[in-house]
């Protein structure tokens, strides 16, 4: 009995040793990139004003927004020198401010 409890102290011992050597660290996610930030800012935009976003492929780097006869569609360009270039092009008979205020919504998003 008395070896029986001198095996599971050492045991625990030893557990506790080789625990105290572990170290859990969250992953190391990375950062998006400016692009990343701006195409989800201009999605988010388009979407920010009514508008359903009827194609979203970043790989492109276009986004379609269409709400009844309105249509928008942004184009994102990645610069030589690592910035992004948007632009929101608007179809809204109806609402001549559509693209200044998706405008303004992307800025807001991108922290300006």
């Amino acid at each position: 009995m008395n070896t029986m409890l001198h095996t599971r102290r050492a045991a625990s011992a030893l557990l506790a040793l080789g625990l105290a050597g572990c170290v859990v660290a969250p992953y190391p996610y990375p950062a998006p990139t400016n692009y990343d930030r701006a195409f989800a800012a201009a999605a988010g935009a388009v979407r920010d004003q009514g508008l359903n976003v009827a194609v979203e492929d970043a790989a492109r780097g276009v986004v379609i927004g269409q709400a009844g006869s309105a249509s928008v569609q942004a184009q994102l360009t990645r610069q030589p020198d690592g910035t992004v270039r948007v632009q929101f092009d608007a179809k809204a008979p109806q609402d001549p401010g559509l693209a200044e205020r998706i405008s303004r919504s992307y800025d807001r998003r991108m922290g300006r």
